[in-house]
């Protein structure tokens, strides 16, 4: 798993609470990851976080999910639930102390998913062994698996971002074209690129730039604000290239 920059660890005031979680109520090595990690993005999916028994308890009373006979939960166990992660489209993803197993509550869908997972041995001695449940998760709800590489965008409160436009004009750069050109003037640490966009990811700004192919004209930039130098020389790169930065 590549680690976008360097992971910050938690505090010991949030090693204190965790060390009071009862583990058995977590997926296999979740904790483990958030110790050794800290919280974050996962392959630009699911966020990781310490557990909240705050969150959900306003859901239930909003109705927003169905419930049966077939429900993992009531409506009332919605408020006992404990997040412990929510996506980038708003779903949460939640444990209940009398309830064996993870649970979905999705945001476009009406009905709470429960999601069982395979016993795994020494599955919480791998500090990565909650990325391998977490791909697992996503197989059980879209029914399929990522194709995309798997990397972790650790938290760091440091992270800055410039947006650039690259305009279309006579012999311009095509987005893929410039990729290719960044790929070879400055090689990647890790890139994955697909059919909508390209991320090539340096240690050295602790972040990377992603082509956004889908808008044709997009490249953003994110770097930790301590790799100024790194960040200056690969804007004027891009600049040199066409990019403009947006306002």
């Amino acid at each position: 798993m590549y680690i976008v920059s360097q992971p910050k660890g938690l505090s010991e005031a949030q090693n204190q609470v965790l060390a009071k979680e009862g583990a058995a109520v977590y997926p296999p090595g979740y904790l483990r990851f958030l110790r050794r990690f800290g919280e974050g993005t996962y392959r630009g999916w699911m966020n990781v976080q310490l557990p909240d028994p705050e969150v959900l308890k306003p859901f239930a009373e909003y109705g927003l999910w169905e419930h049966d006979e077939d429900s993992p939960i009531t409506e009332q166990q919605i408020g006992e639930c404990i997040a412990i992660g929510t996506t980038v489209d708003g779903d949460f993803l939640a444990v209940h102390p009398q309830t064996e197993g993870l649970l979905w509550l999705p945001r476009h869908a009406e009905q709470v998913k429960a999601i069982s997972l395979q016993a795994r041995e020494q599955e919480d001695e791998d500090e990565e062994a909650y990325a391998l449940v977490l791909d697992e998760i996503y197989r059980q709800v879209y029914g399929s698996s990522q194709e995309v590489g798997v990397y972790y965008e650790p938290w760091m409160g440091t992270r800055s971002h410039l947006f650039l436009r690259l305009p279309p004009a006579q012999d311009q750069l095509s987005l893929p074209e410039l990729a290719g050109a960044c790929r070879a003037e400055f090689p990647p640490d890790f890139f994955i690129e697909n059919a909508y966009a390209c991320f090539l990811f340096y240690r050295k700004l602790g972040g990377y730039v992603r082509l956004n192919y889908a808008y044709q004209q997009e490249v953003a930039l994110f770097y930790e604000q301590d790799a100024q130098q790194a960040f200056a020389v690969m804007k004027e790169w891009l600049m040199s290239k066409g990019c403009a930065p947006i306002s």
